[in-house]
């Protein structure tokens, strides 16, 4: 989770909201992304889509079945449904997202999939919301 916080506060340096994740395949890191939604003037750039993205690419597949994910914050729900049809193994995640979430929260999509990883919330939850809300206070 500390590469993925790293790539959290890399966002904050570019004034995106503080998402960072991770791919790990054999034991080792093989992608890493942050929120550049902004940046990119794309809506679908979340830290997640853009990880999956990179590791499909090195690993030249689709599916991730062999990879475990680790992001600062509980997926969306766009980004739960990427993360199933990846078909990756395990999902940790730092902090929850009571608003935006769609793993533990709101429309809890593997629930509905046809692939659920394993899920391990509230990894290094305090850190990973502490620098959220200093990232939103400083913008009100």
């Amino acid at each position: 989770m500390f590469a993925a916080f790293k790539q959290s506060q890399k966002a904050v340096q570019q004034g995106e909201v503080p998402v960072g994740a991770i791919i790990i395949y054999k034991q080792k890191i093989i992608a890493e992304a942050h929120n550049l939604v902004c940046q990119s003037h794309d809506s679908t750039a979340h830290a997640e889509m853009l990880v999956l993205r990179k590791a499909s690419q090195l690993l030249k597949t689709p599916y991730l079945d062999e990879c475990d994910l680790y992001v600062t914050l509980e997926p969306c729900a766009m980004c739960a449904a990427a993360i199933s049809w990846a078909r990756i193994k395990r999902l940790y995640f730092g902090a929850y997202d009571p608003k935006g979430g769609a793993v533990e929260h709101n429309a809890r999509i593997f629930e509905h999939s046809f692939h659920k990883p394993e899920v391990i919330g509230g990894v290094h939850e305090k850190e990973c919301a502490e620098l959220m809300v200093a990232f939103f206070k400083e913008r009100r």
